[in-house]
């Protein structure tokens, strides 16, 4: 189901909801650009473990993060079935690896709950939410937080 921008109620925001091994997360749908099939990466020397390397996106360099591991979770061991969000994050393009698509959600602020105090800091650093929608939940990711402390390396 799709819907456009005027047929959006005021405060509402459309997600972008994805799997993670057994779990959903979701990034706000305004950052991505498209979603493609899992293409292996080219492995950069001297780069964090979650960044798997880059490729070549109609002639641009596209890094790809494991975003299981970015999120402190088991990394990835990417099959045919895996797909790469293309998202802008800032001034950046980059590839986030996540197991499948799952939804694209139409939320309001009232549908995102803060995040629980009892959650690990790395958790509280990136999530900005969680959704309880059907009988799921779902984490809402700030892609912004978590790039924050690569931003200042690569300065």
């Amino acid at each position: 189901m799709s819907y456009t921008a005027k047929n959006l109620h005021q405060g509402s925001r459309e997600l972008i909801a994805f799997r993670i091994g057994d779990q959903e997360f979701c990034v706000n749908i305004m950052s991505v650009r498209e979603i493609r099939g899992w293409t292996p990466a080219t492995a950069l020397p001297h780069s964090p473990s979650y960044m798997m390397g880059v490729i070549n996106l109609r002639g641009a360099v596209l890094p790809i993060l494991d975003l299981s591991a970015r999120l402190g979770m088991k990394p990835a061991e990417p099959t045919a079935r895996h797909v790469i969000i293309v998202a802008q994050v800032k001034t950046k393009v980059v590839g986030l690896l996540v197991d499948a698509v799952s939804d694209i959600l139409t939320v309001t602020d009232e549908n995102i709950q803060p995040t629980p105090e009892v959650s690990s800091e790395l958790e509280r650093q990136f999530a900005r939410g969680i959704l309880a929608i059907e009988k799921r939940m779902i984490c809402l990711i700030e892609l912004e937080a978590l790039f924050a402390d690569t931003e200042s390396e690569a300065a």
